[in-house]
């Protein structure tokens, strides 16, 4: 029976590590492949009060005078609808139907099933770009080796997926990220020299991404599970933690973050660009407090778009303290960016992003695009032949009617203007 009460404290989280140790600093294991973690509205990531994401305190303001309603109500011949808005794009060097792309994920169980073959099919079907992530080929094999053809969530599995479905072939494409153990596995040098890959080489719609960092852990490599036996065959490569005790079945492997500065990001890039000449290149940046530097020197070193996670991008795996309190909220990415001046092409934003609202908010403020993640698995997993396509059409949806509210008629024409600054934020945003 306990004997001390610490009220206002969080006594119950203190109790869970005294028990626990640092098995208490990540979710429950029995949760990992299976669940979608992410920082959550109400914790210090995910509320403005505490100092979380300013996209939520930001309102999309219309104004009363709408002079583009009159010029395209004389190009039309009658009042534009909201069905008169255009949102096609060019994202990342890709068309796109709207400013929509499926963001980076990985290979845990929640995604490296079906899930991320039937994620492959819709984004292919909407015509949308769509990122694979990290460490799909270390895990569940690249899919041509004899064992891996029909191993689902192979790598070369989502990417046919994805050329099955996607008729259009001047919209869309992949993009296949790589880390740096990725590197070890040289995914893009067999990507780029498959044949069953070509159709998407030869018609432009191929990028690699350098993945920096991500929202959900900046500062950190991967991070996964793992049985006991299958990581004593990796102890040369990666630290092995025994987080869970000796007596348990798992542990958990952690990777190198990699190491970065403006000159080593610069020479990546320049490789990437000289050893795949066909392939759009991307960079995918963490919420780091020099982010907007970071992002310049992607940029003018060559990459053709730079995606960035707000501390509130999903992960497979993650130590709670970082989803709750390390890493920008992406309103504050994308400020920073902005407040930069020098960035005005190629910024792709990701991060709780499900809906209009706060794409419209990313849009307005300097977004090329918004990425779906945790949002698509969500989605396909409700539904597996529809659920990304009715998904999309409800963002589709939004978008419309929200641009439409603002009077205007083209996704480019969004700005901060359009978006009211709660006084307690202004100072920060502007």
């Amino acid at each position: 029976m306990s004997r001390l009460r610490a009220p206002g404290y969080e006594e119950a989280a203190v109790r869970e590590r005294a028990r626990r140790g640092s098995a208490a600093v990540f979710p429950e294991p029995e949760a990992y492949g299976h669940s979608v973690i992410g920082a959550v509205p109400g914790t210090a990531a995910g509320t403005q009060a505490a100092g979380g994401d300013p996209l939520d305190a930001l309102r999309i303001v219309p104004p009363v005078f709408v002079p583009r309603r009159l010029e395209k109500l004389f190009d039309l011949g009658e009042e534009p609808l909201p069905s008169d808005v255009s949102l096609a794009r060019t994202v990342g060097g890709f068309r796109t139907p709207l400013p929509v792309y499926v963001s980076a994920f990985g290979s845990t169980q929640v995604a490296s099933a079906n899930l991320g073959e039937d994620v492959g099919r819709q984004a292919g079907r909407l015509g949308i770009p769509m990122v694979i992530g990290e460490n799909v080929v270390p895990v569940n094999g690249y899919g041509r080796l004899e064992g891996e053809r029909d191993r689902p969530g192979s790598l070369l599995a989502r990417i046919a997926g994805y050329l099955e479905e996607c008729r259009d072939t001047t919209s869309g494409g992949v993009v296949v990220q790589q880390s740096t153990q990725d590197a070890d596995a040289e995914v893009w040098n067999l990507v780029y020299s498959d044949p069953a890959v070509a159709p998407l080489l030869e018609t432009g719609r191929l990028a690699f991404e350098l993945k920096v960092g991500q929202g959900a852990k900046p500062g950190l490599g991967g991070l996964t599970l793992m049985d006991r036996s299958a990581a004593e065959t990796l102890t040369d490569r990666f630290q092995i933690t025994e987080s869970y005790g000796p007596d348990s079945p798992t542990v958990v492997r952690c990777a190198t973050p990699g190491t970065f500065t403006a000159d080593i990001l610069t020479q990546q890039i320049r490789l990437m660009r000289n050893n795949y000449p066909r392939c759009r290149v991307w960079v995918k940046l963490p919420p780091g407090r020099d982010v907007a530097e970071a992002a310049v020197v992607a940029l003018n070193a060559g990459a053709d778009a730079v995606s960035v996670d707000g501390a509130e991008g999903g992960s497979g795996w993650a130590p709670r303290v970082f989803l709750d309190q390390v890493g920008l909220p992406l309103g504050e990415v994308l400020s920073r960016i902005r407040r930069d001046g020098r960035v005005n092409r190629g910024l792709l934003a990701s991060g709780r992003i499900w809906e209009g609202g706060r794409a419209v908010k990313c849009l307005a403020l300097g977004a090329d695009a918004v990425g779906l993640g945790r949002a698509a698995l969500i989605a396909v997993d409700e539904d597996p032949q529809e659920g990304l396509v009715r998904l999309v059409d409800a963002l589709r949806f939004e978008l419309q009617l929200l641009i439409s509210a603002l009077g205007k008629y083209e996704v480019s024409e969004l700005s901060e203007d359009d978006l009211w600054f709660p006084e307690a934020t202004v100072k920060e945003a502007r």
